[in-house]
């Protein structure tokens, strides 16, 4: 029970991020591209990368793994308000930036994540 815990204290951290994120993105860029919601996914990705990696080479507890990669990192990142923004998206007729952003998304997720284990490797 109290790895749950872990878990719903790191996603209530996380989501609380993610919140702010998408606010301060919306303030800044606007709301005709979901900004907000594409950095959350990039950046998160990168942090996770370079968490594993560090997790790996200098061994962390099980309950830390859960708390930060499992909730904040769960709870900061989220592939459900991207599939809403694309439905949205394509909704509104706007296939090309729908398309574009799926593209992005997962393609600059996936190449961060694999940038952030290198520099977890290399560095920590």
């Amino acid at each position: 029970m109290s790895h749950v815990l872990l878990v719903a204290l790191g996603g209530a951290i996380g989501a609380s991020f993610r919140h702010l994120a998408g606010l301060g993105a919306l303030r800044l860029l606007g709301s005709a591209f979901p900004w907000g919601t594409i950095f959350v996914n990039v950046f998160g990705s990168l942090v996770m990368g370079v968490f594993i990696a560090w997790l790996v080479k200098r061994g962390g507890s099980n309950e830390f793994r859960l708390f930060f990669a499992t909730g904040v990192l769960g709870g900061f990142t989220t592939f459900s308000a991207f599939s809403l923004d694309v439905a949205n998206m394509i909704e509104r007729g706007a296939m090309m930036p729908a398309f574009g952003y799926v593209v992005a998304s997962v393609v600059i997720s996936v190449l961060a994540l694999f940038i952030g284990l290198w520099f977890g490797r290399a560095f920590l």
